[in-house]
């Protein structure tokens, strides 16, 4: 009998993350939709799961917050055995230079974007233990640029999801769990304070333009796949030669 395959995705109501939900929709993954704040996206986006045949359920949850996390993973064993972990909730936090940015915005992208990480990871082993999986982070391109002027903290966060992803895929190997990574350049999504970034960036990118989170879920989809099951502790780029 083929496995079933049951997926969480973190941030999963917009950008990359609905983007990640549609396309693994369609390769079979029955999903847990991770959100933090809008229901009515997430909502959106577990129909577009279930009218491609697949079981999808949406869970708001911090997952910089423990308990939020460890509810978000018990509604994830309604659907069955855990197979795969797509970390992907973020946040940039202040935008501007460090001397200028907030102590709270700083400490809240970090809490998000590597506690987060850890803590869903952490979970994710734990479930797949005995049986094996796969886990892919959300990286990005600031973690070797280091965005000067934008958000070296972020930039500093992102480095760490890559250590992160090295070091975490030669621990559990031996447990038949892959980890990978990642990590996209400039992407047309909401996440950008300014909506107009994308565009105004693209000539400084080698291939003209900023991507769609379609080809960053295209990346991810392959990474949880069969067709990767020799890769681990990759950190895939997918930045348009940035």
């Amino acid at each position: 009998m083929e496995e079933r395959l049951v997926t969480v995705v973190t941030g999963g109501s917009r950008g990359i993350g609905a983007a990640v939900c549609a396309r693994l929709a369609n390769e079979g993954h029955d999903l847990v939709l991770g959100y933090r704040s809008d229901g009515s996206a997430a909502e959106s986006v577990a129909e577009r799961v279930r009218q491609a045949g697949r079981r999808c359920v949406t869970v708001r949850a911090d997952t910089a917050d423990e308990a939020d996390v460890e509810r978000l993973f018990d509604r994830a064993a309604e659907l069955g055995p855990l197979t795969a972990l797509v970390n992907n909730a973020g946040t940039g936090g202040p935008v501007g230079r460090l001397a200028e940015a907030d102590a709270a915005g700083i400490r809240r992208a970090l809490d998000v974007n590597v506690l987060g990480y850890l803590l869903c990871a952490r979970r994710a082993i734990r479930e797949m233990a005995g049986r094996g999986g796969a886990i892919v982070n959300v990286s990005s391109a600031a973690a070797t640029l280091g965005s000067p002027g934008q958000y070296v903290h972020y930039a500093a966060a992102k480095a760490a999801v890559d250590a992160m992803t090295v070091g975490l895929s030669k621990e559990v190997a031996a447990d038949g769990i892959r980890v990978n990574c990642v990590a996209p350049g400039t992407v047309w999504t909401d996440f950008h304070q300014d909506p107009e970034r994308p565009a105004k960036v693209a000539s400084a990118i080698p291939l003209g333009r900023a991507g769609q989170p379609e080809e960053i879920a295209a990346a991810v989809s392959w990474l949880l796949s069969a067709d990767a099951s020799y890769a681990t502790g990759a950190i895939l780029r997918v930045a348009g030669g940035l």
